[in-house]
């Protein structure tokens, strides 16, 4: 309880200070994960419209990959991201390893499975007639995904929690891809497990706290959107 408690006070100490490297560790870790999230949705929710609307040879097996990509183990997707990106990969070239970018392409790979799949399964249980009514009104493509998208919209609100929840918590890929390095490519999860490497549980203590307050605030903010939005 002693180490807590100190752990408690560290952090409180951290925020109200203002910490420089603490605030500069959460802003990049807000600024890395938000924009993972931000493309998933740009990709997850188009794609996994497609899925549910659209039959195609093949489409079972895309599901599958997309179930699969949904509960895939992060430093897995970190082991993989590595190679394209090292010098000798595919994608070595860019010279982005090691960078906040290679973070970004990691959290996007583990979020954009998890928008995409809840996307398609919301839109998948939205009933059948519902979707007929919109096409005899004579809805063009544009309105008729626009409805939907408004029909689910809580759903794909929930996809979008999820997914951000995925990439803020992640430690594995941001840690194979981003090198951990101090003032540039160290964020929040990667912070703290340096700390408990280093015998300073307190700080650890501490660090965790301030990340699990953001991805709370983050996640209230939507919440309190959805809600709002809710009797419209």
């Amino acid at each position: 309880m002693e180490l807590i408690w100190q752990g408690i006070k560290a952090a409180l100490k951290l925020l109200l200070t203002g910490d420089p490297e603490v605030l500069q560790i959460t802003l990049l870790t807000l600024r890395v994960s938000g924009t993972a999230t931000l493309i998933s949705i740009l990709l997850g929710i188009p794609l996994g419209t497609l899925l549910a609307l659209k039959e195609f040879p093949g489409r079972r097996f895309v599901l599958s990959l997309v179930n699969t990509g949904m509960g895939i183990p992060p430093v897995v997707v970190g082991l993989w991201v590595s190679i394209f990106l090292w010098r000798s990969g595919p994608l070595g070239f860019l010279n982005i390893m090691y960078t906040p970018t290679a973070i970004i392409i990691a959290q996007t790979v583990i979020a954009a499975p998890v928008v995409l799949g809840l996307t398609t399964a919301a839109i998948q249980q939205t009933n059948p007639k519902l979707r007929l009514q919109i096409r005899a009104l004579g809805a063009s493509k544009l309105q008729y995904l626009w409805l939907i998208w408004r029909e689910v919209r809580f759903s794909l609100l929930a996809a979008i929690i999820a997914g951000f929840g995925a990439v803020i918590s992640e430690v594995g890929a941001s840690m194979a891809v981003g090198g951990n390095i101090k003032d540039y490519s160290r964020v929040l999860t990667t912070a703290t497990v340096l700390e408990v490497s280093k015998g300073n549980f307190d700080i650890a203590i501490a660090l965790s706290i301030i990340l699990t307050l953001l991805a709370y605030l983050v996640t209230l903010a939507l919440t309190l959107f959805q809600e709002k939005h809710k009797g419209e």
